[in-house]
């Protein structure tokens, strides 16, 4: 297996390559525009506007353009985005490629669903762009290894949206089990994570003057337009998310990945739930600890845990969720300090959020702290879950290979075939 060590080394060499690096990394006050990060915004929806307001509160940031194939929601970006900027220089886009062919834009956020999260991640690449993209970072296991090297092939910064990894709370959760407060783990719960997404397919209704349903779909399967599916409820049905596990487990499981030191790597065995000796979906990690999605009636027979997730070890329990550390056990460990010669996890710049941490990354070329690697180790272990779900069987899996050990089946569920004529490549 290669080490987190030298993924960073190979990493941050890429990202050492020819760049812009605006001026307003070195200087104070509003920057010149001529110096300012030129952003676009692909994906301008619910979670969409909540980015663009955040990426707009860096004074270094201009932002340029917009995209999205509902009409009203990317005249209701610009509308922001001109208010802000004190009038004109903003452009709308119905199609993203045309957005990327645009040489005078540094760098773009994705929030479009789920399904739409690989390709333009990969396009922008292509184009010298740097790409924030909202979690989860894809849609199946194939998908996030393709983004991963496309941003080391063109040395650029990506970052999915994991924002518990800016909050100092859910650090210092993390950094108490890395430095072996609670001893050696040897099980943890997560909770506050849903499941699979719905395989229904809705009857049609007319589609909404202005949306284009079409492209909409992209590579998903051809589906008639539902109201379900746009603007706000897609994630629960499969063409499109991988429902619950995916939502709420890319912050969860993230969480988890951090806290087990995992970053680069993921279980080697995921038991479905069977009703006796497997409660739960449990994931079984090299070194034996076990990792358990707590979901249906059994998670409340589960009794003591200190919060949404809670990991357990030989001498104590922490509890955390997205939000920070919640309880732990003893009492004393929540007032515990990390100190200097001990394990001491990325820290994001001030600021609270992680898109700051993006910007400080596209400025400095460095690896964000959630870094595209680290977003589709993460994923990935929900991926592993809807599968084993489906499935409804034990699976083994070689995280290394990125493959299911002796299981053409579930290999094959790895990736999706994608409508014509999008594509990774």
């Amino acid at each position: 297996m290669y080490s987190r060590r030298r993924l960073l080394k190979a990493a941050c060499a890429a990202l050492a390559g020819p760049c812009i690096i605006p001026a307003s990394a070195i200087g104070a006050g509003r920057p010149a525009p001529s110096e300012r990060i030129a952003m676009g915004f692909i994906g301008t929806g619910e979670r969409g506007i909540v980015n663009l307001r955040l990426f707009l509160g860096d004074p270094a940031v201009q932002a340029v353009a917009v995209c999205d194939v509902d009409a009203a929601a990317r005249a209701r970006a610009a509308a922001i985005i001109e208010q802000h900027h004190a009038g004109g220089g903003v452009r709308q886009y119905n199609d993203f490629r045309e957005l990327l062919e645009r040489d005078d834009i540094d760098a773009v956020d994705v929030s479009t669903p789920d399904h739409w999260h690989a390709i333009p991640t990969i396009m922008a690449c292509k184009r010298g762009k740097d790409v924030h993209v909202e979690k989860p970072l894809s849609l199946t296991i194939a998908e996030g290894r393709a983004m991963v090297q496309a941003a080391r092939r063109y040395g650029r910064v990506v970052q999915t949206g994991s924002e518990a990894r800016a909050n100092p709370s859910c650090r210092l959760a993390c950094e108490l089990i890395r430095n072996g407060r609670i001893g050696r783990v040897q099980e943890v719960y997560v909770g506050g994570v849903g499941g699979p997404a719905s395989t229904e397919v809705l009857p049609g209704e007319d589609v909404p003057a202005g949306l284009d349903w079409d492209l909409w779909l992209g590579p998903a399967p051809w589906r008639p337009y539902n109201r379900a599916y746009h603007p706000y409820r897609w994630r629960g049905y499969h063409d499109f998310s991988g429902g619950g596990l995916t939502d709420w487990g890319a912050h969860h499981f993230d969480l988890t990945q951090w806290a087990l030191g995992t970053d680069d790597t993921g279980p080697v065995e995921i038991y479905p739930p069977d009703g006796k000796e497997h409660k739960f979906l449990t994931f079984v990690y090299a070194g034996g600890v076990r990792v358990y999605h707590l979901s249906g009636p059994a998670a409340g027979e589960v009794a003591g845990l200190l919060g949404p997730c809670t990991a357990v070890g030989t001498k104590g329990r922490i509890g955390y969720w997205y939000g920070g550390l919640t309880r732990t056990d003893p009492p004393s460990l929540a007032r515990d300090t990390i100190g200097p010669d001990e394990i001491q996890l990325h820290r994001a710049p001030p600021g609270g959020h992680e898109r700051g941490d993006f910007l400080d990354a596209v400025r400095r070329r460095r690896l964000p702290g959630a870094d595209v690697e680290i977003g589709h180790r993460s994923v990935t272990v929900c991926h592993l879950g809807n599968i084993a779900y489906a499935l409804k069987r034990p699976l083994r899996w070689d995280p290394v290979k990125e493959e299911f050990i002796g299981d053409a089946e579930a290999n094959r569920m790895r990736a999706r075939a994608m409508r014509e004529p999008w594509r990774l490549a």
